[in-house]
């Protein structure tokens, strides 16, 4: 009997002792963010039942989380978009052009950054690949030299007019991330690798049109003159950020979490697919790109299985912009629609120019295989990051940014989650979504122009219209082709009211 008291009293100990004892902390996800750049909507093959490009590895991560059917970019060019998604602000709020050749900063060194915050809770960051915010690159003297390019006379710096060597400040590392590889932008000087803040090896030579001219598999070469390496190759570019953004993964600890921002050069033009994708599309050159961009994308996956990350990492894949004005050409010798079903491409304020693929995985907290028609901008990466990582913003911090948690886990809204999505590539010509309704300040959404071709294979409407501005109803016209924006004085007066709201109180997010 003793015992037996003796017994449960033990027993008992060691359920309180369990009871008691500290519970321990889930460890915090790792995260990776693959940015393409200039994909259209309609490049991904499991949203384009027309494609001519099979992309198996962007279908199967899509299948494994959550795909946004109307997920848009801050802008339709690159350097914009890019700020956007790393502050959870419009870029407009800060510019509307990209960063040129030696071009400074995009950023204050006040910015509130998505790297900065996630290093702040513990995190190891990384960037790997096309930058393209500016650096705060010191000049020996004015650029010297002259060259035709696009029927004008452009200016570029040579090497001896720039400082190549030492530490080269305002890039990634001064953004918040501790390690950054890249070519900085592929058509872009200088022609050379940096890693962290030095550039690895001097350039010593000039890129120039003539120097550049190889060939393509569509359109032009596309580079800016300026310094480069000796026998620098832009087919190695792609394929050398893939091998570092595998080696970089594998380096990673378990115990350690991370934070990937991988950035994509292609299918940004030039089209230079490597000759093991030739041929593997029906749309061309640009095709086998993207078919090649995709591979670059299960590389990437493949090194978080191997490595053991796969269920404790999320993974967003998205684009900076729609399609580049190639993609009219594409459509009518291949019958692939780069846009999908949208009106224009990258640069415009049509649908075209900012409605983007992505694509959320979650493991464990996303249901495997759905997708969402919820109106949401890269500019809620920030908050949503912020939230899952229990990571603190303050007052001012990502603006505009809105917390996606809880639509990722399931929860339906009866009105949209975002009050109204801003769209911009230049200074003052602005879209604005709100629920179905799709307002332009301006005539036309049109900066890439559409050829005349292109606009009797989709029986497009003229782009110039006889109102001040344009309204559309994108839930019974999403390819933009009656304007209501007579039909509806009242909503147009209230769309533009908000939109110059938005742009004048520094915020968008509801406070």
């Amino acid at each position: 009997m003793i015992q037996k008291t003796l017994l449960l009293s033990l027993v008992t100990i060691l359920l309180i002792s369990c009871s008691t004892a500290p519970k321990k902390e889930k460890s915090k996800p790792n995260i990776v963010i693959i940015y393409a750049d200039d994909m259209g909507y309609g490049d991904l093959n499991c949203q384009n039942p027309n494609s001519k490009i099979p992309t198996p590895h962007l279908d199967k991560l899509a299948s494994e989380g959550m795909r946004f059917t109307d997920a848009h970019s801050s802008s339709g060019i690159c350097t914009p978009s890019r700020f956007a998604l790393l502050t959870g602000q419009y870029h407009w709020r800060r510019g509307h052009g990209i960063v040129n050749s030696f071009g400074q900063p995009y950023f204050k060194d006040n910015d509130i950054t998505l790297p900065q915050i996630l290093k702040d809770a513990g995190y190891s960051t990384a960037c790997i690949g096309k930058w393209h915010l500016g650096w705060n690159w010191e000049f020996n003297n004015k650029p010297s030299g002259e060259v035709m390019q696009w029927n004008k006379l452009r200016q570029y710096y040579l090497p001896k007019d720039v400082k190549l060597t030492g530490t080269i400040t305002g890039g990634p590392l001064d953004r918040g991330f501790d390690y950054y590889f890249g070519d900085g932008t592929i058509n872009f000087p200088p022609y050379a690798w940096v890693e962290n803040d030095k550039i690895i090896e001097i350039p010593t030579e000039v890129m120039t049109p003539d120097v550049g001219n190889k060939q393509t598999k569509e359109g032009s070469w596309e580079f800016r003159p300026g310094p480069m390496v000796k026998d620098w190759e832009p087919y190695d570019v792609l394929p050398t950020l893939t091998k570092k953004t595998v080696s970089w993964i594998k380096r990673q600890k378990k115990d350690q979490p991370f934070f990937l921002y991988f950035a994509l050069p292609s299918p940004h033009a030039p089209i230079i697919p490597n000759k093991e994708f030739i041929g593997k599309s029906e749309a061309g050159g640009y095709g086998d790109f993207m078919f090649q961009t995709d591979w670059v994308a299960g590389q990437v996956l493949e090194a978080l299985k191997e490595k053991g990350f796969e269920d404790n990492t999320i993974v967003i894949f998205s684009a900076d912009n729609g399609p580049e004005k190639y993609a009219w050409a594409r459509a009518e010798n291949y019958g692939h629609y780069s846009m999908g079903d949208f009106r224009g491409l990258k640069r415009d304020v049509w649908e075209g120019g900012h409605h983007i693929p992505f694509i959320f995985k979650w493991p464990g907290q996303i249901e495997a295989g759905s997708v969402s028609d919820e109106v949401i901008s890269q500019v809620d990466i920030m908050a949503t990051l912020a939230s899952i990582t229990q990571s603190e913003l303050s007052q001012n911090a990502a603006p505009d940014s809105y917390n996606l948690v809880p639509l990722l886990k399931g929860k339906k809204y009866t009105s949209p989650l975002r009050e109204a999505t801003v769209q911009n590539t230049y200074k003052n010509h602005y879209g604005l979504r709100k629920g179905k309704w799709f307002y332009i300040n301006k005539p036309t959404g049109e900066v890439s122009k559409m050829s005349d071709s292109f606009k009797a294979l989709r029986n497009y409407p003229i782009t110039k219209y006889d109102t001040k501005g344009l309204l559309f109803d994108l839930e019974n016209d999403p390819e933009q082709r009656t304007n209501l924006y007579n039909e509806y004085p009242k909503i147009v007066e209230e769309m533009d009211a908000l939109l110059n709201k938005y742009r004048e109180q520094g915020y968008s997010v509801k406070r």
